[in-house]
């Protein structure tokens, strides 16, 4: 058997012409943190692709063969079928991380495919390397189904003398398989990045959107939009430019020069980043040409802001207690920890803390969760030119160096990984950092602010977390009550959130009903601040009247809510009926817990008591 005379010869000339040693016995193999963030640069690619393998891999064991998907520079990235065959291949580094194109390792089935951008069987002696020769192997390219961009390569490979002649269809029918499964993904994908451009449009109704998704296709871009980027052909090529390729968390600084004074908002689904919206702000900006001189940072929703202690809403004791510490600690010249649980506002205090002590200096949070080991410390630290395949050309400064002079706050720090804690440690005592791939130090100032909804001192036991760092970061803790403590702060926030929404989709404000009010203050809120704003905003954009929310105008909540709701609805006018529903549904989900219910109503014990005595519900209370 013979792969096409042609191209093999042609393919040994190119070998010859690059200086490829023919007594190589294995192909270039990248170490695992590399391996890792190329992998995840690839992660839809190989979502998409591993069940195929997977199927495959069952039969490719009876038949003495594995199967192989790489990157689109022949980085193999996934690899499954026979074991023994797979055990074999790692003599010559045919396994995960081996590099096979054709300038490093010679003639090969990946490396040729790759060159020629079709599918080739290469038997045998046909490759270039003599100790590759063991093995035959068939590949065929995937390409995007959108642009027909080359994504990677799906290969079969097997000893030589027990290669299947059909593997070269099958390989070619495993990549068309997979080319379909994306064109479903990205059907999908761009669905859901239109329906939420849509949900967004009544918000931004005097600017305009691009729509991209996560490899740059302007899914949606208006004759406006065009028309103001002077984009013509090249807004495709700037958008592709600015997101192919790149971490999600890059997207906006990529974006910088070619989008000025515009705000990007990622799209998420199952916490993967699918696309964006790039919002245009403005009708009256410059239509005229884009100037290369226009630097405005483009900011990533919700962007810089200021916020103060007097800004943040609660007039609860637990939360005038938790502003006024706030407010005595900001100017503190130590490292604050912000505990609470998720949604209930630790951001806006660490805003408010930046704000009191260095109002003029740099905000720079970083959210140390969901991420890769590798990009947490290439966005904390920074790196320099060539630290890295992919890395920036000229090195890029991390969040520490942009915080100098201000505050770095770091969001769920009890999930960044165990070997970062230490770097982060000595930065912290030292007050120097080093880029990745550098050995000169750079002298920083600037204010700790950490956030975790975790208990860091269980972490510290489950050696999760560094002792020493927890010492080092927790100076000055601050608890942020969540919102089931705070009482009737649920009813101002709920006014507030209310106001805004409806301002923003251009709507009367509307009233609460008194049964909506008893459902608020009843619900637990387990999302805390965040879930009732995400409910608020919800429902004022659906509610069925523009003058009132009613309880049906709300997603559905908990049974202790609706109880409590319709007790109140027997006598909604009856400011007293609401209290008692509201009382009742509070007693009922602390077991009836005097101390516990008044806690969380932001009440005093004695208060409470006389609330439920003038009620009759003194006999159903306990200590």
């Amino acid at each position: 058997m013979q792969g096409p005379p042609q191209a093999v010869s042609e393919s040994w000339v190119r070998c010859r012409s690059q200086g490829v040693w023919h007594r190589l016995s294995e192909a270039p193999r990248v170490g695992e943190a590399e391996l890792f963030r190329l992998k995840s640069r690839n992660r839809q690619l190989l979502g998409v692709a591993r069940p195929t393998l997977q199927r495959s891999s069952h039969l490719l064991s009876d038949a003495a063969s594995m199967v192989l998907l790489t990157d689109a520079q022949g980085l193999i990235i996934d690899a499954a079928g026979d074991r023994r065959v797979v055990e074999e291949g790692r003599r010559n580094h045919l396994e995960e991380g081996g590099r096979w194109n054709e300038a490093l390792i010679g003639t090969n089935a990946i490396g040729t495919a790759l060159t020629l951008g079709r599918p080739i069987c290469i038997y045998g002696a046909e490759h270039f390397c003599q100790d590759v020769q063991r093995w035959s192997c068939a590949a065929a390219p995937i390409h995007d189904p959108g642009d027909r961009a080359l994504l990677g390569i799906v290969d079969i490979s097997g000893p030589a003398d027990r290669f299947h002649p059909q593997s070269l269809a099958f390989a070619a029918a495993l990549a068309r398989e997979i080319e379909v499964s994306l064109g479903h993904g990205r059907e999908a994908a761009h669905a859901l990045l239109l329906l939420h451009f849509v949900s967004k449009r009544s918000v931004w109704l005097s600017d305009e959107i691009l729509v991209l998704d996560h490899r740059g296709t302007v899914v949606h871009a208006s004759e406006e939009a065009r028309r103001r980027l002077d984009a013509g052909a090249s807004l495709e090529q700037d958008a592709r430019a600015c997101i192919d390729g790149a971490e999600p968390e890059s997207w906006a600084e990529n974006c910088r020069r070619r989008f000025p004074q515009a705000s990007l908002e990622l799209v998420r689904q199952d916490g993967e980043a699918i696309g964006c919206l790039i919002v245009l702000h403005g009708r009256h900006a410059s239509t005229g040409p884009r100037r290369s001189n226009r630097t405005a940072p483009l900011k990533v929703a919700p962007g810089e802001r200021s916020v103060s202690f007097d800004a943040i809403i609660g007039d609860s004791p637990a939360m005038r207690a938790v502003k006024e510490r706030a407010g005595r600690l900001a100017t503190l010249p130590l490292p604050v920890l912000i505990e609470g649980e998720t949604g209930v506002g630790k951001e806006l205090f660490a805003r408010a803390i930046k704000q009191a002590r260095t109002p003029d200096g740099p905000f720079v949070p970083l959210n140390c969760g969901g991420m890769a080991r590798d990009l947490v410390a290439s966005e904390l630290f920074g790196y320099v030119r060539g630290a890295f395949t992919g890395a920036d050309e000229k090195g890029r400064p991390g969040r520490i160096e942009q915080a100098d002079g201000g505050v770095l706050c770091l969001d769920e720090i009890g999930e960044m990984p165990l070997d970062l804690q230490a770097y982060l440690l000595r930065v912290l005592e030292d007050g120097i950092v080093y880029r990745l791939g550098s050995h000169e130090g750079r002298t920083v100032d600037f204010r700790l602010v950490s956030m975790t909804n975790r208990d860091l001192e269980a972490e510290i036991e489950a050696k999760r977390f560094r002792r020493d760092l927890f010492y080092r970061i927790a100076a000055v803790r601050l608890r942020i009550p969540a919102l089931r403590e705070r009482g009737t702060d649920v009813l101002l926030l709920a006014r507030h959130f209310i106001r805004n929404a409806a301002e923003r989709f251009g709507r009367k404000v509307p009233r609460l009903t008194a049964t909506l009010e008893a459902t608020l203050l009843a619900h637990p809120w387990p999302g805390n601040v965040r879930e009732l704003r995400n409910v608020l905003e919800a429902a004022v954009a659906m509610a069925a009247r523009d003058d009132e929310l009613t309880e049906a105008d709300l997603p559905d909540l908990p049974r202790a809510s609706v109880i409590a709701a319709r007790s109140a609805d027997a006598s909604s006018s009856n400011l007293h009926a609401i209290e008692r529903a509201a009382i009742l549904a509070k007693l009922d989900a602390c077991g009836g817990n005097v101390t516990e219910t008044a806690r969380q109503l932001g009440i005093a014990r004695s208060t409470l008591y006389l609330r439920l005595a003038e009620l009759g519900l003194r006999s159903s209370a306990r200590s």
